[in-house]
């Protein structure tokens, strides 16, 4: 299979209704905000969720949340040195390193790796060729905070009472959007393809499929819609910028997303809804 040879930029509309897209650990896990008021998803939860959902459908993926590993390794580390290959390769030959971990793991190749752990002696590093910024939502979000207890000690010698207090917080409806690119000439250097495009936009259709919680409920996340430009060139007819601001997304006081987009000369785009 051929390297990815068109660049693509892509946007993903959703929606969050009685859910925590994104707790904030340094805020007491409330769903995060910018000083604006607007709810925030960062790049990297984005990027865990594709993950998962290329784990699903069966894709190597290196770095791998404890509840969802497909196998017995405890660290990145220990998944990285039971490969014989890449052993031999690190400290020999860089290059030959960077090729492998790409063939055996979709999301270095996609995302980019840094191979950093302690007791090594050098490091190697992979850019991926996906971006993904962080998903803004349209307006203010609304959060709500509720006092919750446990009917029951954890363990004798707990002190606590069974009625320990703690909190629980939601966004009570909320639109978000985010944007992502694909670059060409990284795309070469993972050895990324085109089917691995496909992969990754059938990933953003179904982002939260499998992805249930205490804090998200099924059906609580709901992908809305997702635009896929692909570029007849690998460079791109026009900059991820430019194509990015094309789409313009709008939000009225019913909370309905009205989005509308300005045509560019010579790019198509494809739309679809979530599933």
């Amino acid at each position: 299979m051929t390297t990815l040879q068109n660049k693509i930029d892509f946007a993903v509309i959703f929606s969050v209704r009685n859910a925590n897209p994104n707790g904030d650990p340094l805020n007491g896990n409330r769903p995060r905000q910018n000083y604006d008021g607007h709810g925030e998803v960062s790049d990297v939860c984005l990027k865990r969720k594709i993950r998962n959902r290329l784990q699903d459908v069966g894709e190597a993926i290196f770095v791998q949340s404890d509840e969802r590993k497909n196998d017995a390794f405890k660290s990145l580390k220990d998944r990285a040195d039971a490969q014989e290959d890449l052993k031999k390769a690190k400290d020999k030959n860089h290059d030959l390193f960077a090729e492998l971990v790409c063939e055996k793991w979709m999301d270095v190749r996609s995302f980019g790796q840094v191979f950093a752990f302690k007791g090594d002696a050098l490091s190697v590093g992979v850019r991926g060729p996906v971006s993904v910024h962080p998903a803004i939502s349209l307006n203010p979000i609304d959060i709500s905070s509720l006092q919750i207890t446990k009917s029951v000690n954890s363990t004798t010698s707990d002190r606590k009472g069974s009625d320990t207090m703690g909190m629980k917080h939601r966004v009570d409806l909320g639109n978000y959007v985010f944007y992502g690119s694909i670059n060409t000439q990284l795309a070469e250097k993972t050895g990324f393809t085109h089917e691995d495009a496909e992969k990754i936009k059938q990933a953003l259709i179904t982002l939260f499929e499998n992805d249930a919680s205490s804090a998200r409920p099924d059906g609580s996340m709901e992908v809305k819609k997702v635009y896929w430009w692909e570029h007849n060139s690998k460079l791109g007819q026009y900059s991820s910028a430019k194509v990015h601001r094309s789409l313009n997304v709008q939000e009225d006081d019913e909370h309905q997303v009205n989005d509308t987009l300005e045509e560019l000369e010579g790019l198509a785009v494809q739309v679809y809804d979530g599933q």
